[in-house]
């Protein structure tokens, strides 16, 4: 349907509306309806003015191009063109900082060639189409992620490619052949999962199969073929979900303190398992669960199916229910001994062979969602004035801004260089070098994370606490980062497995 034919005015024509960035209003309808009240719409400096600078100390951009408000435009200004816009589906932001440096027009890189570049753009445009739409709604209702996006991820392999390179790639075609299975690295893996986090909607974003990238793991590294023959193609095709199942009440971070018990049968054929989990992301709908069980011989992972015996409830956290963040009960739930993963009594090394990936993929996430809040920062300040000038001039807020970017660029830097280490060393050199650095890294940039946040609410001042309006993605950051800090383990955990490594490495003979 062709867009209806809009009029030209004169300025002098528009004293009974309003013009914003060169375009004419009018609220003769909307008026009695305005949710700042009717007396706002009356001042001197609103009726028949450019409130163009007032609508946007107010208003988000993206509030001109809701349906509602976009009808009630009735022309343009004679001579004049708009100047400004808002989010941009496909683009690269032009913002300083908003994007890391490769991305950046005139900055280079030695990590990046072109194959990455084709899929940033394409994931871009993907995530802008598909993902942040979505991610807007399902945050508001509390819903999964729809099956559209679920199945758009797996018709591109954007599910397979989560999970970083590997034989589960083998065969598949890469978001449209930009790039070869036998090519793609953890730098493409980076590329993937931080323009996923570019939605900045916490919860949403573990709503979408994040329990897949670290429940699924276990299974293909230590799965018997068998069980990755029936189980992988299910989960990598979004018809069936799976989560890591391994928190619980009395125990996260302290591994080996769990309780949930898993009991062989007479018949030594099926595991008796029971106990409880919480805080588990994906619980509420998973059909598969990565579970941690205490067993005669130690500590063993166990793949369980859903059926009698299982059942998960929501927990109220402090982001969207689309996480699906559950608590769960197993009451003598029969698992055949075939669903175990790795050895009997290994689970610990099972579990730990998953940490790195999953923390170096929170690292990724950690980083990119910096940068939306930076981005936000910058154009609020651009556009706030205070005293007469605008918020930027400041010294005290340009020194907010300064660490804020600051953090945000140290982080991708050692993210990058983990990267680059990883695409270089073995399955075994990475376990055995990385999981310290790694560790150091999720803990710092958690820490990163939630000192911008609390900054960045700061400059927003009451607007960074309001769930609605300018500030709305700033108070969301800064009540759903603490997730970040505790998921994969809590931040001073972390730091000290860093530097306990560290010290293991120390050499015999240094001294000062």
């Amino acid at each position: 349907m062709s867009s209806p034919q809009l009029k030209v005015y004169t300025r002098e024509e528009v004293a009974k509306w309003i013009v914003i960035d060169a375009k004419v209003y009018d609220l003769t309808k909307f008026k009695a309806i305005h949710p700042g009240g009717l007396a706002v719409l009356l001042e001197d400096d609103v009726a028949g003015c450019d409130t163009t600078e007032a609508f946007f100390s107010l208003h988000r951009y993206e509030v001109l191009e809701k349906p509602p408000f976009k009808r009630l435009q009735i022309g343009t200004i004679e001579g004049e063109t708009s100047q400004l816009h808002g989010r941009v589906p496909g683009a690269v932001s032009l913002v300083p900082y908003a994007e890391p440096t490769w991305l950046s027009p005139s900055y280079h890189s030695p990590y990046y060639s072109e194959s990455h570049r084709k899929l940033q753009k394409a994931l871009r445009e993907f995530s802008d189409e598909y993902v942040y739409p979505d991610a807007l709604a399902r945050e508001e209702d509390g819903k999964p992620p729809s099956q559209l996006v679920l199945d758009k991820l797996a018709e591109t392999n954007i599910n397979a490619m989560r999970l970083g390179p590997g034989k589960h790639l083998n065969g598949l075609v890469l978001m449209g052949g930009i790039v070869k299975p036998e090519e793609f690295d953890y730098f493409h893996e980076l590329v993937i999962t931080q323009e996923l986090a570019r939605t900045c909607l916490r919860g949403y974003a573990d709503g979408l199969l994040g329990g897949m990238v670290i429940g699924l793991p276990p299974v293909l590294n230590f799965g018997s073929e068998e069980l990755k023959a029936r189980v992988v193609p299910e989960v990598l095709s979004g018809k069936k979900f799976i989560c890591l199942t391994i928190s619980e009440a009395h125990a996260g971070s302290d591994v080996m303190g769990l309780r949930t018990t898993a009991v062989k049968s007479e018949d030594g054929k099926h595991w008796i398992i029971n106990g409880t989990k919480k805080w588990i992301t994906n619980g509420t709908f998973a059909d598969y669960f990565t579970v941690g069980c205490k067993t005669e011989d130690g500590f063993t992972v166990i793949l369980v199916e859903r059926g009698p015996g299982v059942a998960t409830k929501p927990i109220k956290t402090s982001y969207s229910p689309s996480a699906g963040t559950a608590y769960i009960t197993f009451d003598d739930v029969k698992v055949p001994v075939e669903n175990t993963l790795g050895e009997e009594g290994a689970g610990l090394f099972v579990i730990l062979s998953n940490f790195n990936h999953e923390r170096f993929v929170m690292c990724c996430g950690s980083a990119r969602s910096q940068r939306i809040i930076i981005e936000e920062s910058l154009k609020w300040v651009n556009q706030r004035k205070v005293f007469g000038k605008p918020l930027h001039a400041q010294a005290v807020i340009r020194s907010r801004l300064a660490a804020m970017i600051s953090r945000a660029e140290s982080c991708q830097a050692w993210l990058e260089n983990i990267a680059y280490q990883m695409c270089n060393m073995s399955y075994k050199q990475q376990s055995a070098l990385l999981a310290g650095q790694i560790a150091m890294l999720k803990s710092y940039s958690t820490q990163c994370a939630q000192e911008t946040a609390r900054e960045a609410v700061q400059v927003f001042g009451g607007r960074g606490i309001t769930r609605t309006g300018m500030g709305r993605f700033v108070e969301h950051y800064h009540r759903t980062i603490p997730f970040d800090a505790l998921l994969g383990g809590a931040e001073d955990v972390l730091a000290d497995l860093g530097v306990r490594q560290a010290l293991r490495q120390m050499p015999k003979g240094a001294r000062l």
